[in-house]
């Protein structure tokens, strides 16, 4: 199918499904189950997964737009659909034979959920410097222990692309590596459930990994190679997922403040607060806000996917300009529609509540500028 017929099939079911049970998903802090199998029953699971191995093929540009669409309705949802596109693009950047079948093709026909686990309690927003040790036991097995944290679809996924220590003792940190764990593996220990101030419905828990054997075939690429990984797979989509899903965030809350203008008439004068000259101005400034961040996400998207080398860069700034674009939109939104989007589980409410993550998930909105930076200056992106 085409990306615009795939955007619409994605549209149908956000507007469907997904905002059906976004509220839900929100107040009762619900992984947002119907919706994910939706999308799989609907042939979407493989939305960023090769043509060759059954999938959509869809690239940065496909995966910031069907983001944003879902964000707008649930940002939870728009995470989880999200994440698991970043886990099979994963799998796929160097997939073996054997990963191409038992993984990517499953993924394709809406038999596999996937997603990743690279952040750690120790190591903080730095999810790059994995502590979680890879010991090989065989030519054919590895022996997993560790910790990961804020897995998102966590205990609902059917595998985990977990970063670990690089099997070598004297491997330097970056020159970490991924396996891909499956659900039904032995030793997966999963904390409580997500209960989260927004981002309720993306189930983020704990995992903890207790020599837990993983296959040698599940290893991604070689060993020691991850920082490829980081910046070639991990950052352009994990960054795409979460622009998109923020873009969405944004787009709600301008929607909400336009439709509360152009419906709210003063009862003593009759005139509508859509002809306040003050107001189109604040509406307009929002507007533009919105628009020129979706233009940087798009932008850059469309760069990566023609193989610019140089799209990283405008990835990493999407993240962080859309972390402070959705949190000042939303807020002004919530000040344009007044004390009504201030009662407890407003839709403004929801959507501040969603919106303040976008600064504190890993990388961090001064982390994407620090890398931006040294980038710019010919500096190693990551710390010495």
């Amino acid at each position: 199918m085409s990306l615009e017929k795939v955007l619409n099939q994605i549209k149908d079911i956000a507007e469907g499904v997904v905002r059906e049970e976004a509220v839900a998903v929100d107040r009762e802090a619900w992984w947002p189950e119907k919706s994910m199998r939706t999308f799989q029953r609907e042939g979407l699971g493989g939305f960023v997964v090769p043509k060759e191995s059954g999938g959509l093929g869809q690239g940065l540009y496909g995966l910031a737009q069907a983001c944003e669409t879902i964000g707008q309705e649930s940002a939870s949802t728009g995470l989880c659909f999200g994440m698991h596109c970043v886990g099979s693009a994963m799998i796929a950047a160097k997939a073996t034979s054997h990963q191409k079948e038992h993984f990517l093709e499953r993924i394709a026909a809406g038999e596999h959920l996937t997603t990743l686990a690279l952040s750690e309690p120790g190591t903080g927003a730095h999810f790059y410097y994995p502590q979680t040790q890879l010991l090989s036991v065989s030519e054919n097995e590895f022996l997993l222990n560790g910790k990961k944290t804020f897995v998102t679809n966590g205990g609902k996924a059917d595998s985990y692309v977990i970063s670990t220590m690089g099997v070598d003792p004297e491997a330097a940190q970056y020159e970490f590596s991924c396996v891909v764990v499956e659900s039904d593996a032995q030793g997966l220990e999963w904390g409580p459930e997500w209960k989260g101030l927004g981002m309720r419905g993306n189930s983020s828990r704990s995992l903890a990994l207790k020599d837990v054997k993983v296959p040698a075939a599940n290893l991604l690429g070689e060993h020691g190679d991850q920082v490829w990984y980081v910046f070639q797979v991990v950052a352009p989509y994990f960054l795409t997922a979460m622009s998109g899903t923020y873009l969405g965030v944004a787009q709600a809350a301008l929607n909400e403040a336009r439709e509360h203008l152009m419906q709210r008439t003063y009862s003593h004068s009759g005139i509508s607060l859509s002809q306040n000259q003050l107001l189109q101005h604040r509406l307009g400034t929002l507007w533009a806000k919105v628009e020129r961040t979706r233009r940087l996400i798009y932008h850059a998207c469309q760069q990566y996917d023609s193989g610019d080398a140089m799209a990283v860069l405008g990835i990493i700034s999407a993240k962080a300009e859309v972390a402070t674009c959705v949190v000042e939109v939303v807020n002004e939104a919530m000040t344009l529609t007044g004390g009504i989007a201030y009662r407890e589980s407003s839709r403004l409410e929801v959507l501040l509540r969603d919106a303040r993550a976008a600064h504190i998930m890993a990388p961090t909105t001064d982390i994407l500028y620090t890398w931006l930076g040294r980038a710019l200056l010919e500096q190693p992106i990551l710390d010495s």
